[in-house]
């Protein structure tokens, strides 16, 4: 884990590159509960958080390029994770947010949001604050 200096000052940051693959979304899941436990979320919130992070993941590996490379970056800001997953893609298509697997997301991880490059790489971005989640 590094510090960097970003537009919102001084920030923990962690990017983890991997196969475009699920047999690697394990090393992704761990990644997010123990940053998440770092920052003090709850175990309700972090597991939340790691089934979003999976199921972002998911949804972009259905899309993603064969051979590629799955990016994700966490980003710790005061009391919340920032998480950021991004892959390219054969269609370059944003993900339906009509969708039960967008809903999920939603609804476990606070903020979502996604978007294209030009290149076709799609990204989802969720933002998780500790405490913001429903009452279970």
């Amino acid at each position: 884990m590094s510090k960097i200096d970003g537009d919102l000052g001084v920030q923990d940051f962690v990017e983890v590159r991997l196969p475009a693959a699920g047999a690697y979304l394990s090393v992704l899941r761990t990644a997010t509960a123990g940053l998440a436990a770092r920052l003090d979320f709850t175990l309700d919130e972090i597991e939340d958080l790691r089934i979003a992070v999976d199921e972002a993941c998911a949804i972009l590996l259905q899309q993603a390029v064969p051979g590629s490379v799955l990016s994700c970056e966490f980003r710790l800001v005061g009391d919340s994770l920032k998480v950021t997953v991004a892959a390219p893609t054969t269609d370059g298509k944003a993900p339906e947010r009509d969708t039960f697997a967008w809903t999920v997301l939603s609804a476990l991880a606070g903020e979502v949001d996604s978007s294209v490059a030009e290149d076709k790489t799609v990204t989802i971005s969720l933002h998780k604050k500790r405490g913001g989640s429903p009452a279970h």
